[in-house]
């Protein structure tokens, strides 16, 4: 298990991959090498034989010459054709002797024309006439002679092989046989074998066995060979034989005889024996590998470690590298692919560093202003308050909103806007003096770190900003006026740590922009109103689903005739646990987040729905409902008020639709569009809360409305207050003249009343009358309030249309 994970380095790899490579290579030498030699040997060994069976056929052919040239002179012998004639047994035995003996004949006989044997002599048997009277021992081969002018063969003769000739004895005419035999033996085969260098057997077959009659194999093997002719026949001409130890390419050979195939010749070469001329040559050949292996095996290493060196080094680079660590290069010498890899690699960290260089800059830094961004800032944050708490110093985090922003980007589009952020934060920092302490977050809000700053300090430098803020900003070629809400926190006085100092503010400047100051400190009922006002904000969500809003009225008051003709529908929460909630604790919170359009959905619907039952009940009065911005700017509001009006069966100038001059301020010209295509229905229009917003005359008269609301601040001082009482004087006399109706809000006591009556106004409401009321209560109030007698049905829709 120890060695194993060694392999699975390059260098290990490379050396096993040589080595396996040159031991395949000497393994498939080495084959291809023995079976060349195999085939060598094969080939050889066919040629052996059959050059063997060549020899050993003129060998034999040789010898019958020998003995048919024996017996033809014996034939010929005069003395021989005497004693035949005369039957001289002693005469005939001495000349077969006599010549037998010349010519080295094994066996000599004579023979009658009916194939008695009339004299017979042999080497290891002499005598005259143990055969006569007998029939010659091989009477096919005789019949065979005595058919033509004389035989030959091998036969068997008493268990012993014989080559032999038969040729006949002539006077002139055949008068007896004479047969001439060799024995064949051992001697004989190895005779052949020194002649031929084969291995020579002689064999006879027998019933259904084989007998060795001569060989040349070792005493022992020849009962093995025999099992081995048993097995395969001698009908194969040649064939591979086991005998012993060895294997023998072998040849059968039938010789003619007295019956075909009684006795065949075996000829057999060693194929073992010719294989083992090439054990050398296989040594050599081993001998060659291994050191070929140990060879290579150094040369791989060799090569691998000077691949794996320079790999090594660029794997250690790319570990500094995966660290952070880009300042060291790889040096690697080599002037390879390895080392055009080396160049590579040290472009690549070059390139990365570079981006990463670039990408650390990016996170921190705004690309539009050019200043920190959020991050930037925050880690800059962190630093001084390390810093400042270290020395026991003070500072300040000013967060910076701008108002009005929106128009700009709607108005003049997004570049100009872009060009807008940018003029600010080159005041600010112009302002600050340090850009690594102005920061933008995104959008339109920006932050400022003030160093060695109290509260005091921070306002100051707060209201500096303001007074940079109020030039106007070129965009497209035009004068450009946004404001800003400002927040201001301070170190450690408001929180001790990065998150909580920004979150403090951004709550204050959550305040600042609610209350339009300009700027605020933070303060803990801040905090306190924001998770209240959070809270009440998911719980709206339930009220509207769960029906705790209401809707209560109030009237509003014909001053002239001093009679209701219309009210004001106002929401209400009537909270489970808080009871009712008025509408300035909630309203503000959902028109910053779009709920308002929910609510006010809500409130449309039951105000008209209101409305419709009084007209049916012949009690018709004017409901005046109020719109945010928001919904002024949703596209499908007139339709929605259309099918309201519809479902309720309302006439349309029974309803007004009161808009405040802030809400047509971010975008005049979507709102001038919906407000007209409100007035085509029929609703009469009103400007609530006139005086407060920044509208000017100019849209002011281009607004289809038919009414404006003096707002409560100036109506409630305008007795103490003689600006207060110019203002809704000049204000009721413009509206006249722009053939608007004027409405007082606020209006507290009979005297405020009185006043408004002598300069004009046509209408007031207020508490002088009656607070907003639920329905039920209002209609008692209706039967029962001097202000409440009704006026006819018709001139209450007249009056309604005249708004």
């Amino acid at each position: 298990m120890t060695v194993l994970p060694r392999f699975r380095t390059l260098r290990a790899r490379i050396i096993v991959l040589f080595a396996v490579l040159v031991v395949v290579g000497q393994a498939i030498g080495y084959l291809l090498m023995d079976g060349a030699h195999r085939s060598t040997a094969q080939q050889q060994l066919e040629r052996s034989l059959a050059a063997g069976e060549r020899v050993f056929g003129r060998q034999l052919q040789h010898s019958r010459a020998q003995l048919a040239q024996a017996a033809g002179v014996l034939a010929a012998d005069f003395a021989l054709r005497e004693a035949i004639a005369t039957r001289d047994a002693a005469t005939l035995a001495s000349v077969l002797a006599n010549h037998g003996r010349r010519i080295a004949a094994s066996t000599m006989m004579l023979l009658s024309l009916d194939g008695q044997v009339l004299a017979d002599a042999r080497d290891d048997q002499p005598g005259v006439g143990r055969r006569a009277a007998s029939r010659v021992p091989y009477p096919e081969l005789f019949e065979r002679a005595s058919r033509g002018e004389g035989a030959s063969g091998v036969v068997i003769d008493e268990g012993r092989p014989y080559q032999v000739v038969i040729v006949p004895v002539l006077a002139p005419v055949p008068i007896a046989w004479i047969a001439v035999g060799f024995l064949i033996d051992d001697d004989l085969a190895n005779d052949l074998k020194a002649l031929t260098g084969l291995e020579v057997s002689f064999v006879a077959r027998q019933r259904d066995t084989f007998v060795v009659l001569a060989s040349t194999m070792a005493p022992g093997l020849d009962a093995t060979l025999t099992r081995r002719l048993l097995a395969t026949g001698t009908d194969a001409v040649a064939h591979v034989v086991e005998v012993g130890e060895d294997r023998y390419g072998t040849r059968v050979l039938a010789l003619e005889g007295e019956r075909k195939g009684q006795v065949s010749a075996v000829l057999q070469q060693s194929i073992d024996e010719l294989l083992r001329g090439y054990d050398r040559l296989r040594q050599f050949l081993a001998v060659l590998a291994v050191a070929s292996v140990c060879v290579l095996v150094v040369l791989g290493y060799l090569v691998a470690r000077g691949i794996t060196r320079p790999l090594a080094m660029l794997g250690a680079g790319a570990a500094r590298m995966r660290r952070g660590d880009y300042s060291e290069p790889i040096v690697v010498r080599q002037r390879d692919e390895v080392g055009m890899l080396a160049d590579s690699f040290n472009r690549m960290r070059e390139d990365i560093a570079s981006r990463e260089r670039e990408i650390l800059r990016l996170a921190y830094v705004d690309r539009l202003t050019g200043l920190p961004n959020r991050a930037g800032f925050n880690e800059r944050l962190e630093r001084a308050i390390v810093s400042h708490r270290g020395i026991g110093q003070r500072f300040a985090v000013v967060l910076l909103n701008l108002d009005r922003f929106r128009l700009v980007n709607d108005t003049l589009g997004h570049e100009a806007g872009d060009d807008v952020l940018r003029q600010v934060g080159d005041r600010l920092v112009a302002l600050i003096g340090d850009s690594q302490h102005v920061a933008r977050f995104g959008g339109d809000e920006f932050a400022v770190l003030l160093d060695r700053a109290d509260s005091g300090g921070a306002t100051r430098v707060a209201e500096r900003i303001l007074d940079c803020l109020k030039a106007p900003f070129g965009a497209a070629g035009q004068p450009v006026h946004v404001g800003a809400s400002l927040g201001l926190a301070v170190f450690p006085d408001h929180a001790d740590d990065a998150g909580a100092l920004a979150r403090h503010a951004d709550m204050a400047m959550f305040a600042a922009k609610r209350t339009h100051v300009g700027y605020a400190v933070f303060d803990p009922s801040h905090d306190v109103a924001r998770q209240e006002h959070l809270s009440l904000l998911g719980e709206l969500r339930r009220a509207v689903e769960e029906r705790q809003l209401r809707v209560h009225y109030q009237p509003k008051i014909d001053l002239a005739q001093g009679r209701t003709y219309g009210v004001e529908a106002l929401v209400r929460w009537e909270h489970p646990d808080r009871g009712l909630v008025p509408p300035s604790a909630f309203v503000p919170f959902a028109e910053q987040t779009g709920f308002i359009r929910t609510v006010t959905r809500w409130v449309l619907d039951e105000a008209i729905r209101q409305c419709g039952e009084w007209h049916r009940n012949a009690s018709p009065l004017n409901v005046a409902i109020n719109l945010s911005t928001r919904d002024l700017h949703d596209p499908g509001l007139v339709g929605l008020v259309s099918d309201m009006l519809a479902r309720h069966r309302v006439p349309a100038p029974l309803v007004t639709l009161e808009i405040t001059e802030s809400s047509f301020i971010d975008d005049p010209e979507l709102a001038l569009r919906t407000l007209r295509s409100l007035r085509a229905l029929g609703l009469g229009l009103s400007i609530d809360d006139f005086g407060t917003g920044f509208s000017s005359l100019g849209y002011l008269k281009r607004l289809p409305v038919g009414e404006l609301k003096i707002d409560r601040t100036f109506v409630s001082g305008m007795l103490g207050d003689r600006d207060d009482l110019v203002i809704v004087r000049s204000t009721v006399e413009l509206a006249h003249n722009l053939g608007l109706r004027v409405v007082a809000e606020g209006v507290e006591d009979e005297a405020v009343v009185e006043a408004l009556r002598r300069i004009g106004c046509d209408a007031a409401q207020g508490w002088f009358a009656s607070p907003a009321q639920a329905p039920d209560a209002l209609g008692a109030w209706l039967a029962e309030s001097p202000w409440g007698i009704r006026q006819p049905r018709d001139e209450v829709v007249r009056s309604a249309f005249v708004m």
